[in-house]
């Protein structure tokens, strides 16, 4: 489970990390799965811990297949929190191939995710 403290949960949260227009520097990288949008702290006095959301739309499936997403998602991610920064925020948005993968799957294409965008955006 991710605890609260890491969990966007304000729609404005979602579209400062997607859209921008906050001053944080923002990159994105993407997979056969999903896609990591991320909004990176450049502010050392900046110390909340970082935050995670999740978009999967009605192209992945249904709802309990979104649902089952979303679940593994939010284990896989919970997991991999000691790697982001504090003020980092995250969108993880789950492609349509998504709803057949593995746990073990998406936690590949997350961390393939994460390294991108942790390294600045570059592939």
């Amino acid at each position: 489970m991710l605890p609260k403290r890491h969990r966007l949960t304000r729609p404005e949260d979602y579209r400062a990390v997607l859209r921008g227009g906050d001053g944080r520097r923002r990159t994105r990288a993407g997979t056969d799965l999903l896609v990591v949008h991320a909004a990176l702290n450049d502010n050392p006095e900046l110390t909340r811990p970082p935050r995670v959301g999740f978009v999967v739309s009605k192209a992945v499936g249904g709802s309990v297949v979104r649902h089952r997403v979303v679940r593994r998602l939010r284990a896989v991610t919970a997991a991999r929190l000691p790697r982001l920064e504090p003020g980092t925020d995250l969108v993880v948005r789950a492609a349509p191939a998504a709803a057949h993968a593995t746990s073990a799957d998406l936690g590949a294409a997350l961390d393939r995710g994460l390294d991108r965008v942790l390294a600045g955006g570059r592939r």
